[in-house]
């Protein structure tokens, strides 16, 4: 729009546009812009004695407690903290290219699938948001407690070789599947959405020009999927990242991510500076990663 439309906007037409885009903007304002500055304001300031945070100025004394960098400082001084983010990135990335080799195959399937059989699939796929998180996530519980078929089966295929019995529950591979688990139709539905929009006729195209199946596949389909790749792949990894609940219902006692420590230093410990330094430095990956995303996006997007 330039300069010359903008003053032809009546009154009526401007209030019609604040009216439009105005609650939008409050809403980011007041749910994403207050609690961020909230969150960067706090992690500047001193633990208070029982918790929380300390006040400016206390009331019987003379004692300020004014801005301070110490969690910062805390937070780049211990390695261990370097460790937790290093595996709780190692646990995004694998749970995101797990969904990735899992749901492609679904997606292109129901994709190409007719259209009546095309909605019963989306349904399948959606279906579990239906029941609760938790409800799903305390089922794999029983799935990997040591008395289910599966830990038999495994824990009697490893006694045919001498090898000790393994533990399914409370550990990494019960965190990794519950991760795969939840969040695979984040991955399923932007990839379906992408691929059912292809043209048939480049394959058919593709396939005049003498391309076998395999090379329609990596020549025309996989590079024209790239879009729905990064947008499921941020639809997975970002979550994950942040995820507590898994861990703590499904880890054990090493399995903690970075979820997890926030999780501690607001409702355990009480430390809610560094509670907050961590969030922001988590707040900080996500969004470097996101613009990676959208870098990369948008330079493979030219084959779409």
């Amino acid at each position: 729009m330039n300069e010359q439309e903008k003053i032809r906007l009546t009154p009526a037409a401007r209030l019609g546009k604040w009216l439009v885009s105005g609650p939008p903007f409050l809403f980011l304002l007041l749910f994403f812009v207050a609690p961020s500055i909230i969150m960067v304001l706090a992690s500047f300031r001193y633990p208070g004695e029982f918790g929380a945070l300390a006040p400016i100025a206390s009331a019987d004394s003379d004692t300020l407690h004014g801005l301070t960098l110490e969690t910062y400082e805390f937070f780049f001084s211990d390695i261990i903290y370097s460790y937790v983010f290093f595996k709780s990135f190692l646990v995004a990335l694998a749970t995101t290219l797990i969904c990735l080799t899992l749901a492609y195959p679904l997606a292109l399937l129901i994709a190409r699938s007719p259209k009546k059989s095309r909605d019963l699939m989306v349904l399948l796929v959606v279906l579990p948001f239906a029941s609760s998180f938790l409800i799903r996530v305390y089922a794999w519980m029983i799935l990997l407690g040591p008395q289910a078929a599966l830990s038999q089966v495994i824990n009697g295929m490893l006694g045919v070789f001498g090898i000790a019995q393994v533990y399914l529950l409370f550990s990494p591979f019960a965190v990794l599947v519950a991760m795969v688990y939840v969040h695979l139709p984040f991955m399923v539905l932007p990839l379906y959405t992408n691929l059912e929009k292809h043209d048939p006729s480049l394959l058919d195209a593709a396939q005049d020009l003498g391309a076998n199946a395999w090379q329609r596949f990596w020549q025309v389909t996989f590079p024209l999927s790239l879009p729905g790749i990064f947008s499921g792949s941020a639809l997975v990894f970002i979550p994950v990242l942040g995820m507590f609940a898994i861990p703590d219902i499904l880890g054990g006692t090493g399995d903690m991510l970075i979820g997890n420590l926030i999780k501690e230093q607001f409702l355990a410990t009480r430390d809610w500076p560094f509670g907050s330094t961590l969030s922001i430095m988590l707040t900080i990956v996500v969004l470097l990663l996101v613009w990676l995303a959208v870098r990369l996006g948008r330079t493979r997007g030219r084959y779409a």
